[in-house]
């Protein structure tokens, strides 16, 4: 099956933090973090419509005027997710130029912040210089995992940890994954094309098997409208199984509490992403810098029993040394697992 997500690092391991998720079916990507984004074409760039920050240290947020820089002129909403901070640095980095001949245009950002017991909204709109405009607060308990973003194809969840300041780590998720057989639908002489989109989101909107379709086909050159209902679709050309899943974790040290809240959030996911600035020789160093090793990326990714772990976000200290990290997660990575299910991974 194909998944519905297609993710990769903006950046090679030594560079600046981004994760870059395609949607498949949409032209829509995520964006979590904003290092450098020089490797991304701004036809890319157009595709993200949200982005999740962990924080706003340079290296995670430096990318910001490349995409509101590629993203003027065009009629777009900008999402951007993060911690506490964040509405002030969107707000620092904006008045930063002058917006005077930008009144036309309709590029709006809208900002989240998620402190510990509210969210704190604003909106920026290009027509009048992107002044903030504060939105009221909603109360909310985000202590442990809570949710960021909720929609009918995917959810994204976020947990605050401890690197000197709140860095949200997110897990990306789809509720089910739909495949659609397309050796039944030659069969029945049904055609693949973008009619099926509207099956699927009917699907992930749980429509009832009653509910009608209208599809517009061309047949062998021939234009029809045929009518079927969602039940008689489902039952012959749909099957529905595990969603997919992909964790994002930077910028924490390894603690009691932190592998706690990772745990709860990374669980079972098919890939997590996960820092390893420093080996284990250095344990210390990370330990002060308020990092991981790649010993404890390895050691949560088993412990979260993540079918796959990316490590990234090294250190420049080991320049030339990257496979040496890898090999390092890999290795804690395939013992804790062994250690803990008795079989190799």
């Amino acid at each position: 099956m194909t998944p519905s997500f297609s993710p990769h690092l903006i950046n090679d391991p030594f560079g600046d933090p981004g994760l870059y998720i395609e949607i498949r079916w949409s032209r829509r990507a995520l964006l979590f973090d904003l290092g450098d984004t020089g490797s991304l074409s701004p036809t890319s760039l157009l595709r993200v419509q949200d982005i999740f920050l962990s924080h706003t240290h340079m290296d995670h947020f430096i990318g910001f005027d490349r995409l509101i820089r590629v993203a003027l002129g065009r009629g777009k909403r900008l999402r951007f997710f993060g911690p506490p901070g964040l509405i002030a640095n969107i707000e620092g980095k904006l008045r930063g130029y002058t917006w005077n001949l930008v009144d036309g245009y309709p590029l709006t950002l809208e900002a989240r912040e998620f402190h510990p017991d509210r969210i704190i909204m604003a909106e920026f709109h290009a027509k009048d210089g992107f002044s903030c405009h504060h939105l009221p607060e909603v109360s909310a308990d985000h202590s442990e995992v809570f949710s960021v973003l909720e929609e009918p194809t995917l959810s994204v969840r976020a947990v605050a940890l401890n690197h000197r300041i709140p860095s949200l780590a997110f897990a990306l998720e789809e509720p089910f994954h739909i495949n659609i057989n397309k050796v039944r639908l030659h069969q029945a002489g049904l055609p693949v094309g973008s009619w099926l989109k509207d099956v699927k989101q009917r699907v992930w909107e749980n429509q009832p098997d009653s509910h009608v379709l209208k599809a517009t086909l061309y047949v062998e050159h021939r234009k029809e409208v045929k009518t079927f209902t969602l039940g008689e679709l489902k039952k012959r050309f749909v099957t529905i199984s595990r969603g997919q899943k992909i964790a994002y974790v930077v910028d924490c040290r390894y603690d009691t509490e932190n592998e706690r809240k990772i745990l709860a959030l990374c669980r079972n996911a098919d890939t997590l992403f996960c820092e390893a600035p420093f080996l284990e020789q250095d344990r210390e160093k990370a330990r002060t810098r308020y990092h991981l090793t790649a010993t404890q990326a390895g050691t949560l990714g088993a412990k979260a029993h993540v079918q796959q772990l990316i490590v990234f976000h090294f250190s420049p200290r080991y320049t030339g040394q990257g496979e040496r990290i890898r090999q390092e997660a890999q290795a804690a990575f395939s013992t804790t697992y062994q250690e803990r299910h008795g079989t190799a991974v």
